[in-house]
């Protein structure tokens, strides 16, 4: 199905065209959505086979809201994700949990288990008043995301990350997806365009600057221009585009230390998941994926550091992994400034749909960043050392 954007001529199969699906474009704020998720616990529990007497305890408000349950007569827990109404509807959660479990399966990456209702379905889906909830259940995976740390930490981490990436895209461009399977496209159409999934960006502006958004938005006109100018010209082939993660950063790795009498196997640590020292890495929370750039996933990783120091260090720790396992040509590091900028606004966007977010300490200054890096970007210096298309 093709996309419409300039430039695009291809499409992946079992990739929904712009706008098809549950969510259109002019979101607003979804706190209040998500809140009311807690009132489908009552009918999504009895659905599945958790003891006597499961426990709920909200963890995580994101774009879903996650709980641990926690079965103390039988010593059992897992994690319960609730997802938010009109972002995905149940065959696109189907979608997403039969990547998961195939990467565990062939031992690709660590993933958490997929628990099956007691229907035999990985997607339960009740009502709750008007409104269609669906939830999904896993097995509890003790571990915690690598701390940001020191620079020499980070960059290490940023290795990791670029490898786990590598071996993941490798998967998706050869994996025989299952009949049925569809995703929706992170394009140009459904991030900073009229379809945007997690917001307009200039919404995200005046949300947080709204004593100077109208200034702030209008430095911020050409460099999304650019930005759409950039991705059109690089293109969709099969070896730029594919299944990606889309939020694969260091706080979606859960590393966790196997116990002593038990060696991880293949299928529950996979082949980039397991360091020298028998530590499991763990990847998790695979809601966003869908098709998009493959370096897109490297744009991810930097999500909310977009403006540190350390960015070319990052960058290149990431490619150097990722090259391992995937070839990059001279077109393909030069668009790496332009998914960089895509990413950053769209979490300016998405900060404004999502005003519970503690992922950064303010708002209006991570927007007033966002003009500085812009501006970087449309002079060339964002990250100078990577090769650069001349510009009309």
């Amino acid at each position: 199905m093709g996309t419409g954007e300039p430039g695009d001529g291809t499409s992946e199969p079992g990739e929904l065209s712009d706008g098809a699906g549950e969510h259109g474009g002019g979101t607003g704020v979804v706190t209040g959505v998500l809140l009311e998720l807690a009132g489908a616990l009552a009918d999504v529990l009895p659905a599945y086979d958790l003891g006597p007497a499961p426990v709920p305890t909200l963890v995580n408000i994101s774009e879903n809201m996650t709980y641990r349950i926690d079965d103390a007569a039988g010593g059992r827990r897992w994690a319960l994700r609730l997802h938010r109404p009109e972002y995905h509807d149940a065959a696109e959660i189907a979608a997403e949990l039969a990547w998961v479990t195939a990467l565990r399966a062939e031992g690709v990456v660590a993933t958490p288990p997929v628990v099956a209702n007691r229907f035999g379905s990985v997607v339960t889906t009740v009502r709750s008043g008007d409104a269609i909830r669906h939830a999904v259940l896993f097995e509890w995976v003790d571990g915690v995301s690598p701390e940001l740390g020191d620079t020499a930490g980070l960059i290490s981490s940023f290795g990791l990350l670029g490898d786990i990436a590598g071996r993941m895209h490798d998967h998706a461009a050869r994996w025989s997806r299952p009949a049925g399977f569809r995703r929706f496209a992170w394009s140009w159409h459904a991030t900073l365009g009229p379809g945007a999934r997690w917001g307009s960006w200039r919404a995200g502006v005046a949300a947080a600057l709204p004593g100077e958004a109208e200034h702030v938005i209008t430095m911020f006109e050409p460099a999304a221009a650019e930005v759409e100018r950039g991705l059109a010209a690089y293109g969709r082939g099969p070896d730029r585009f594919g299944l990606i993660h889309a939020d694969m950063r260091l706080a979606n790795l859960l590393v966790a230390r196997p116990a002593a009498h038990r060696a991880p196997d293949r299928a529950a640590a996979g082949g980039a998941a397991v360091a020298r020292s028998g530590t499991v890495i763990n990847v998790i929370d695979f809601d966003d994926c869908g098709f998009g750039w493959y370096l897109y996933d490297l744009a991810a990783a930097l999500s909310f550091i977009e403006h540190s120091p350390a960015l070319p260090a990052l960058v290149a720790a990431w490619l150097e992994a990722y090259r391992a396992h995937r070839p990059l040509g001279p077109d393909d590091l030069a668009v790496v400034p332009t998914l960089v900028l895509l990413r950053r606004l769209l979490l300016v966007g998405w900060l404004g749909t999502h005003p519970h977010s503690d992922a950064v300490p303010d708002a209006a200054v991570y927007a007033r960043d966002t003009a500085e890096l812009a501006h970087r970007y449309l002079t060339g210096t964002l990250l100078p050392d990577l090769p650069h298309h001349s510009r009309p």
